[in-house]
């Protein structure tokens, strides 16, 4: 049995001893507050068919609830759309805001375990951040994470994963990340 009390996520370890060091030299920070630091991961799984069966949403959630190892959230819609058949508070998705431990180990299970399962994987795209220092990817199918059992799901559903950093720029963010070891295409 794994003993809580003392456990550090593996990634958590690695930004206390080595990423925090590397980063300030690389940018010559004078405080140790100015290095950034992941600050939250958001999953997202927006689910278009709930508009004709909401029983979607909830098994959505289900599956967003294992691959976080932590309870998701439906979203629901602000305002009706009659062009999409949209009423208000219709559920339309679920999300999940990952901090602190959660978040680092999910980091590590995300670029260790799942991208490689990725089909045609050959890394992500270096330029998906927001001007503030925040990364977005999305993945087509929930099936990449070992949480999922394949012969369970009905249907394939994608994510939205938001990496928000406390950089200031894209290139602190980037290089953050790089440090973590996320496998950049360029």
């Amino acid at each position: 049995m794994l003993d809580q009390t003392n456990y550090t996520p593996r990634l958590k370890a690695a930004y206390a001893n080595t990423v925090r060091a590397a980063m300030k030299e690389e940018f010559g920070y004078k405080n140790d507050m100015q290095i950034p630091r992941l600050d939250k991961i958001v999953l997202n799984m927006g689910v278009g068919e709930a508009v004709k069966d909401t029983k979607k949403v909830k098994t959505a959630a289900e599956e967003l609830s294992m691959i976080a190892g932590q309870k998701a959230v439906v979203t629901h819609a602000k305002k009706s759309i009659a062009g999409f058949r949209v009423r208000e508070q219709m559920p339309l998705g679920c999300k999940v805001t990952l901090r602190g431990d959660r978040m680092y180990e999910f980091l590590d299970r995300l670029i260790t375990i799942a991208l490689p399962r990725v089909r045609d994987f050959r890394g992500v795209k270096g330029n998906s951040f927001d001007g503030r220092g925040n990364y977005a990817m999305g993945l087509k199918e929930q099936f990449v994470f070992p949480e999922i059992n394949f012969d369970k799901v009905d249907e394939v559903l994608g994510m939205d994963i938001i990496i928000c950093t406390t950089a200031k720029t894209d290139a602190e963010a980037k290089a953050l990340l790089k440090q973590f070891n996320m496998p950049f295409i360029s």
